[in-house]
């Protein structure tokens, strides 16, 4: 799926530019090898050292923000071809400039969070056979790994094979346990995200099936809304519903979504999910990726709203989903943890 292959000469020269103007400007930027993150919140510096081979990372030591964004026309069709002047980044409603700008498909570390709770054992076939569906449909170079969760959370592929892009892999990880027992969904988002961070391509996802409910996790919402707020993962979510489960809560399902620039989708029928899920596997394919250096460069631990605008000559009104904001470096305020605590519904 998504992430810009930066060892071409094309962009190589191009981002080379983007930092000669930077130094020009005064704000002393030294090109190094690191991860562009999927969407990077600001953070310090990096020392770490590409991988041998790894054709998809750069590192700045600037505190840069790394967004994807995906660009819809009004009847939700994906717009493609669009140009760097085509866009505006706000934060906390200032016009930022734009350092790095790209639209290629690149490689991605996706998780697949799968309900295996006792209400999904009818739908357990069709949910499996929804995310080999999007398996199918994504970049040859993309590595995945599978979270599957009942009370209990557990990584479907073996404990030596920490990401596959091989679907049979998938197809046995998918299978590994039995659907039974209570939810621990926000146990298994924080498992997910823990394991997201040790893949090697900068773009990361994580697509959640489930009914958004929770009756088993030592994990509060307030904590994973955190974490979602924190690293580098979009957040797709597919709620599956019974009309007579008393802990449905499409409401998380959502806010997981929008807060991460993901899509939450509530399918009608458990037919829809296959297509849904391939509908994905094309919107990560089609991101943009904006990379900009924030002009307010404390380190207050803040939230920082973000939004991304873009119009272009002959286009009608262009939306764009991306995250909408980040935190700042240092400390997450008590506030700020405070006031995601709490119950959502519909």
């Amino acid at each position: 799926m998504t992430e810009p292959s930066l060892s071409t000469p094309r962009l190589q020269s191009e981002l080379k530019l983007q930092v000669m103007e930077h130094l020009a400007t005064g704000l002393s930027v030294l090109l190094v090898v690191i991860a562009l993150s999927s969407w990077a919140r600001p953070q310090a510096p990096s020392r770490s050292q590409s991988r041998p081979g790894d054709e998809y990372t750069i590192r700045v030591d600037v505190d840069m923000v790394v967004l994807r964004a995906t660009a819809e026309d009004r009847k939700n069709i994906l717009v493609s071809g669009l140009d760097k002047d085509d866009f505006q980044v706000y934060e906390d409603g200032v016009l930022q400039p734009i350092k790095y700008f790209s639209h290629e498909d690149i490689p991605v570390t996706v998780g697949l969070v799968v309900d295996n709770s006792g209400s999904m054992g009818p739908k357990r076939r069709d949910v499996a056979a929804a995310a080999l569906a999007f398996a199918r449909s994504s970049n040859p170079q993309d590595q995945m790994f599978v979270v599957n969760f009942n009370e209990k959370v557990s990584f479907g592929l073996p404990g030596n094979t920490p990401f596959t892009d091989q679907v049979a892999q998938l197809e046995v990880a998918l299978f590994r346990i039995r659907a039974q027992g209570e939810t621990a969904l926000y146990d298994a988002v924080a498992a997910a995200l823990g394991h997201l961070k040790k893949g090697n391509r900068d773009k990361k996802v994580l697509i959640v099936i489930s009914d958004g409910g929770d009756n088993a996790s030592k994990h509060k919402l307030a904590e994973i809304m955190a974490m979602a707020g924190q690293p580098d993962a979009i957040i797709y979510t597919i709620g599956i519903f019974d009309d007579q489960d008393a802990d449905r809560n499409p409401g998380v399902l959502k806010r997981l979504a929008k807060d991460t620039g993901g899509e939450a989708f509530l399918p009608e029928s458990l037919k829809d999910v296959a297509p849904i899920c391939e509908r994905i596997a094309r919107d990560i394919r089609n991101q943009y990726t904006i990379a900009y250096v924030p002009t307010n460069r404390k380190r207050d631990g803040s939230y920082r709203v973000v939004q991304v605008k873009a119009s272009a000559p002959g286009r009608r009104r262009l939306s764009v989903r991306t995250r909408t904001g980040y935190f700042a470096p240092s400390a997450l305020p008590s506030s700020a943890a405070k006031a995601t605590d709490h119950e959502v519904h519909n």
